[in-house]
Order: structure tokens, then sequence, then C-alpha cells
């Protein structure tokens, strides 16, 4: 920013505290603001992008204390009228006084007043006095140095972050539990990312500098992708614990009345032995240790729900054998229903 900004701009008023305000103040206000305006929560809001900038340049100033003094000393002369008059001495309150507030000391030949008006000139030669011209920063944009041996004014603009660029990607299943690469394609680009082992439906991706160009030498933003998975016939990621799979297991009413082992396909093409017992009902969810998703952290397990599959069609001979079967039955179970649900 460069010198003369200083008197027209209140950073004080852009971080919404008082001018005598404390360090810890100043840096809570700019923290608060910084979080409400930062690129990342108002992606391709040029406004909001604007006055994160303008945060940043104020909380730059105001957050070391020798440019505070020294923006202090400058806000004060602009807005009392500012002109300079030569002399020996001067007593009263004058350029001596911001002079000595800045630098320790009060300059012997010149005195300020405001008895009138400041000149262009005059604030040029003060500008100048300070190590930065009225016209701008220095050499490159860096800080000058002036002849007593502190930074001028100007200075670089503030770097700011560019902005994030969202995206989708759709996978299958057996890419979301194994990772893969995916071909992404957004705000005009067509990249190749890796997918990590072990996503899941909805989970966002953020991939670091992937994003728009930052601005004054800002880093780039990231590219956010949510991952969609597509529904598989058999498996399905459990959405309590990512990092298990689900599947339901068909079973004969013989194999859940009287118990059998059979055989589960597991995602991988391998297959597990699990033992039903005796009197299983459907619903009732059986654990394989180790068979879910395996990531580098963990390896989750196949939670295997239990069906028994009721035949739709029946021959003669079916139907006369269930039907002496649940003659053979004595229990109802049915018999307490009624009155647990009168409770």
């Amino acid at each position: 920013m460069a010198s003369q900004d200083w008197m027209t701009k209140d950073f004080y008023a852009v971080l919404g505290v008082a001018k005598d305000a404390d360090s810890a103040a100043i840096k809570k206000a700019y923290r608060a603001l910084a979080k409400k305006y930062h690129p990342d929560r108002n992606p391709g809001d040029a406004a909001a992008a604007e006055k994160f900038k303008e945060i940043g340049e104020a909380y730059a100033v105001l957050s070391d204390p020798k440019e505070r003094q020294q923006y202090d000393a400058i806000r004060s002369m602009a807005g009392g009228g500012a002109r300079f008059t030569s002399g020996a001495g001067g007593a009263g309150a004058g350029f001596e006084d911001i002079f000595s507030s800045m630098f320790g000391g009060g300059g012997p030949n010149v005195r300020y007043s405001t008895s009138g008006g400041a000149s262009q000139e005059d604030l040029e030669d003060l500008l100048r006095m300070f190590g930065g011209a009225a016209g701008g920063a220095g050499a490159g944009g860096r800080r000058a140095r002036g002849p007593f041996g502190f930074g001028g004014f100007s200075s670089q603009p503030q770097p700011v972050k560019g902005p994030d660029v969202l995206t989708n990607a759709t996978l299958s299943l057996r890419d979301a539990v194994s990772g893969t690469l995916a071909e992404l394609t957004a705000d005009g680009r067509t990249i190749t990312v890796r997918i990590p082992a072990g996503v899941h439906d909805g989970q966002k991706i953020r991939l670091r500098g992937k994003g728009r160009s930052g601005t004054n030498g800002g880093e780039n933003g990231d590219m956010v992708v949510t991952i969609s998975v597509a529904k598989h016939p058999v498996y399905s990621i459990d959405p309590v614990n990512p990092a298990n799979l689900r599947m339901d297991l068909p079973v004969t009413l013989k194999e859940a009345a009287l118990g059998a082992t059979v055989e589960v396909p597991l995602l991988d093409g391998k297959t597990s032995r699990v033992r039903i017992k005796p009197g299983t009902s459907s619903g009732t969810v059986l654990r394989l240790r180790g068979k879910g998703v395996a990531t580098s952290k963990k390896t989750g397990d196949l939670l295997v729900t239990v069906q028994v599959a009721v035949p739709k069609k029946l021959s003669k001979e079916a139907k006369a054998a269930l039907e002496a079967f649940d003659a053979a039955m004595e229990a109802d179970p049915r018999a307490n229903l009624a009155g647990e649900a009168a409770r």
C-alpha cells in the first residue's frame, strides 16, 4: 500500500475496533473477520475477496507496533490540516510532538502547526523524509528505506489465496473401497487425481493447490471433490462406520430353523464360511472380522444380515409339508403381541 493511502483509510474502522484497542482486541477482531470473509467460505465472491484483502492490510499495519505508531501519526496530521513552517525551535503542540512519538526525539529545524491547510508539496516532502515518496512504493513495490533508518510507508499488497473449485466424482463401489485414479473436469480443466481407498458416498476430498490461482503471490486455492458411490447389487458401505461393508445373506427356512454352515462371497473374489445357528431369524447380523474396507489406518468388517428366503411358489407336496409343520408347532408367535401393544 502506498504511504498516502494511510491518510484516507481508517484501519480501525475496517477491523471494527477503537483507536485505543490493545493488540489482543485487534487480533480477535481480525480473526473473526478473516474467518467470515475468507475465500474458502465465499467461493467466487469478489466483494468478499476484496474485503478479505482490506482486513489483511489493516491487520498488517495495526498488529505491528512501529507501523501502527507511524500510521497514527500520519492520520493525525492528515486530519488536522497540516502544514510546515521552519523555525529555530518550537514550543507548544506541533510536529515535534509527533516526531518525538515516532522517533524518540524532536526535529530541531522543523515545526508543525495547524493554522492552515497543507499543500501537496508539503505532504510529499514529509513522505520523502520518512523514506516513501507520495508517488507510491519503492522499486519493485518493496519498502523504501528513509534517512532515519526505518522502512517507508509503502508496502506490498497482501497475498490472497485463490478461490476453491468444486466438482463431483461418481465411483463404483469397488473403486471407492480400493482407491483409483479418476479424471475430473472442473473450471475448464481436466486433471487426473488419485482417490484414496475407503471413500464413501457424500464424502468431500480436498486436493490442495488444485483450485484457482492466488493473487499478489498468494497460494492457489483447492479443489473440493464430492464423492458419489454407485449402487452395487450385493455390497454397500456402512453409513455408520464407512470402514465396514454390509450385505444380505439369503438362507432357507430349513437352514434358519435347524442351523447350517454357508459360504459367503467376499468383495475380493474369495469366500468365507459362516455358521448359522439353529433358530436364526431374519435380520440377524453376523460379523466377519477383517473382511471389510482396507485402508492405511485400519481394516473394517463385513456385516452380514441374514434374510430367510420365503418361496413365492410351492408345490402341493411343499404346501402339505408346511401345513404339517405348522400343526406340529405348539407356540403361537403372536400370542403376546396384543398384550405388549396395549402397554
